[in-house]
């Protein structure tokens, strides 16, 4: 039986996802996370549990783990674990990317000079402390400016400035997340400072691929119809395939030559706006789309077989040829349904009637009872997902909207803190 090495963080339906397609594979999968115990887990005590941060001790603490048993390829799930997994790959002899080009698709400031280096177009930036006096550099900025973490993924922490007020508000917004103390025990360098960017705009895009030792191929180019112009980039609606015209879509593939980063083995998310002056890029990460948003998106192989993301990544990561697999035909989306205000998550009413709309495939709300909920920018999550198929990806978008039109989430204001309360 092949055995793939699974890097995780705390997001676990996609990883049952990854679980489900091992079964149907006759894949074992070994899991590695920083998972506490105690919590909702799909592993229960079969994972190795590490410290992504803590690079060396987690090499030598996974390897002991694995306990000599064989591995034939590693992937990874999520943004933290990435460089974790170039190094496993390295070490058990795996093909896999090495890890500095790893580093670098997960610091956007490594990120940013890498591509800039090798002529491709990126935003203007600069990067400064996080606990500078945000009003001594506010003059100097060319708005409209965004200013954003480094290490934060899913827009979370990113906002957009107009003015030199509306700076110094969203620097001290930003520098209040970094000062969470999640993100304080990390003690990763990156989050002790702020990039600061001009706001590019231009439609936004999605492009999900596939690296096979250094030969890189698209998989699927996702369009995102809803303006992302701020203050906040909340992300919405994913469809593909991308509607664009085909010299946009020829460009886009040109303007993301991921190998510039250094990569080299295995999935790619890259995010790229589009505008007159070109594809400006902006992210691109040595990991899969995050969440559950890989099941919009599905693939034909030999023998028409319909194969799920999450297959074809384990087939991949096994060593098999994945070059005959290509996206299914008809369109396809996912909407990450938004928070729409801070607040505690009780309950939603319509899924049933959201349904029911011709072309809706399947609709998750992944919030719990009881739950707090947080908006971007300080926010890090969703209410949950509206998957939809149909013959255009117009349609789809329609479809999708006329489902979250239908639904109602109960969010009840937050309880006020007292002063003195324990």
């Amino acid at each position: 039986m092949p055995r793939v090495l699974l890097l995780a963080t705390t997001t676990g339906y996609q990883t049952r996802m990854f679980t489900g397609a091992a079964e149907r594979l006759g894949v074992e999968l070994v899991f590695a996370t920083d998972r506490c115990r105690g919590l909702e887990d799909p592993w229960g005590d079969h994972a190795t549990p590490i410290r992504f941060e803590e690079e060396e001790r987690s090499i030598t603490d996974l390897l002991t783990g694995l306990h000599g048993k064989p591995i034939d390829g590693v992937l990874v799930v999520g943004d933290q674990p990435t460089v974790l997994a170039a190094l496993a790959a390295q070490a058990l002899h795996l093909p896999g990317n090495p890890p500095d080009a790893a580093r670098a698709s997960r610091n956007t400031l490594l990120c940013r000079e890498k591509l800039r280096a090798v002529g491709l177009l990126v935003p203007s930036f600069r990067t400064v402390p996080f606990d500078i006096d945000p009003r001594a550099v506010a003059g100097s900025v060319p708005y409209p400016a965004v200013v954003k973490p480094l290490a934060l993924s899913g827009s979370r922490g990113v906002v957009r400035a107009d003015d030199p007020d509306q700076f110094v508000a969203a620097f001290v917004r930003l520098r209040h997340i970094l000062l969470d103390h999640d993100l304080r025990r990390l003690k990763d360098p990156a989050n002790d400072v702020v990039l600061i960017e001009r706001f590019i705009p231009g439609s936004a895009f999605a492009l999900e691929g596939l690296l096979d030792r250094g030969r890189f191929r698209t998989l699927a180019l996702f369009d995102k119809p809803d303006p992302l112009d701020g203050p906040f980039f909340e992300e919405t609606i994913y469809v593909t395939p991308s509607p664009q015209p085909a010299g946009v879509q020829e460009a886009i593939a040109r303007g993301v030559p991921v190998t510039a980063l250094g990569l080299w083995h295995g999935p790619v998310h890259a995010e790229c706006r589009v505008n007159e002056e070109g594809v400006f890029v902006l992210e691109a990460a040595a990991r899969p789309i995050g969440g559950l948003c890989a099941r919009s998106v599905r693939f034909t192989g030999p023998g028409s077989a319909v194969v799920s993301f999450e297959e074809l990544l384990l087939r991949h990561a096994v060593g098999e040829d994945t070059g005959g697999y290509r996206r299914e035909e008809s369109a396809s989306g996912v909407m990450m349904i938004p928070i729409p205000r801070r607040g505690v998550y009780r309950a939603v009413s319509g899924v049933e009637q959201a349904l029911a709309v011709t072309g809706i495939d399947e609709i998750f709300v992944t919030a719990k009872r009881d739950q707090m909920l947080v908006p971007l920018p300080e926010g890090a999550s969703y209410l949950g997902f509206i998957f939809a198929r149909g013959e255009s990806p117009e349609r789809v978008v329609r479809t999708i909207r006329q489902a979250h039109a239908r639904l109602s989430f109960e969010i009840d204001a937050p309880l006020p803190i007292v002063a003195g309360s324990r």
